[in-house]
């Protein structure tokens, strides 16, 4: 495979110029598949942060809310922590910590495609296994899942509302450049009634992939056992316009001008997300804003712990709290949905 969004641009333009535009949803898929494959994205020298690398407060919280989860479950055996999408593997290990001073030491499960990932994953979780798909997943156990910053990196369709009715968004190479454009198809029947009626110019968003990675969660969860958290930016009411964005060294740049060098997102659209849930028969817990969930953790009390440890950094650790729970930082864009299996209790929190 090559590296390189020169290679892939020479790709999108060969096939544009053979078969026309291309979806959006091809556009943004193998965008990110050669983005993700050739490199470690995450950290300060890379593109862009998650939370985890903020402080080691979040994934411990995150520990011990599913450590909770499984106490109150009546601690079964053969209990598998799962997290997809692991980045680092830094969830993951401050998660596995927090969870064996309660007791708990799950055998571990990562779902991740990237081999560069999975080498530094290795360092820091080495025991854990891995899988490119949940299909592949052990069965026969109940579940701890995190999917922290996972859904907002699949694929999504845009539907576009035009003067002859509703079409896809694909995208085009105009004038030496990729610029999107309406599809030629007829896509009324995809548009739900309750927002066909729409101006002209008006765009909706759906993303097929995490409504099926949802509902195998959710599938897995009433079938195995387990309970499930969904960490990520995003709304959770229906709502129009188009939110793809491109990251490339912690800026936002045009999501048309580097396929594959830039990572391409959009917001996670929850209340979607939670219907995909709702239809297998999981219990919904609910989905918050990050901020208001790592309160009800206790994260205020637990980085006055760290500070008073740790004088020297105190200023350091309440930065980083309020960068996860602040309302203009990542405490209200980031939301966090939680599942769990129906016989399991609710959760913290919700």
């Amino acid at each position: 495979m090559e590296h390189g969004g020169e290679q892939l641009a020479a790709v999108f333009q060969r096939l544009i110029a053979r078969y026309g535009p291309i979806t959006l949803q091809h556009y943004m898929g193998e965008s990110n598949a050669r983005y993700y494959a050739g490199k470690d994205p995450l950290g300060s020298a890379g593109d862009f942060i998650t939370a985890p690398e903020v402080s080691q407060m979040f994934g411990e919280l995150i520990g011990l809310w599913l450590a909770d989860m499984w106490m109150r479950a009546g601690r079964p055996e053969d209990v598998r922590y799962v997290e997809l999408g692991p980045g680092r593997g830094t969830l993951a290990r401050d998660a596995l910590r927090a969870m064996k001073r309660s007791g708990l030491a799950p055998a571990v499960h990562f779902v991740e495609g990237s081999a560069a990932l999975r080498r530094i994953q290795l360092a820091a979780v080495p025991q854990a296994e891995w899988h490119h798909d949940l299909s592949d997943l052990p069965t026969d156990g109940p579940m701890l899942l995190v999917g922290n910053e996972f859904l907002d990196a699949l694929p999504v369709r845009q539907l576009v509302k035009t003067p002859e009715g509703w079409r896809e968004r694909m995208v085009d190479f105009q004038e030496g450049r990729f610029v999107p454009v309406a599809g030629d198809k007829p896509m009324d029947a995809a548009v739900p009634e309750t927002i066909n009626e729409q101006a002209d110019g008006a765009l909706i968003e759906t993303c097929p992939g995490a409504a099926a990675v949802v509902g195998e969660v959710a599938r897995r969860l009433v079938s195995q056992g387990g309970a499930a958290l969904l960490i990520d930016y995003g709304y959770d009411r229906p709502q129009t316009g188009s939110t793809l964005q491109a990251l490339k060294a912690h800026t936002k740049v045009d999501p048309f001008a580097l396929p594959g060098e830039a990572d391409l997102t959009c917001l996670v659209d929850f209340s979607a997300a939670g219907e995909a849930a709702s239809a297998q028969g999981v219990r919904h817990l609910g989905t918050v804003a990050q901020g208001h969930f790592l309160r009800a953790l206790g994260i205020e009390m637990r980085a006055d712990k760290l500070a008073a440890a740790a004088p020297e950094h105190a200023s350091a650790i309440h930065a980083a709290m309020h960068r996860l729970i602040g309302k203009k930082q990542m405490g209200t864009l980031f939301k966090v949905m939680g599942l769990a299996a129906p016989d399991w209790p609710h959760g913290a929190g919700f």
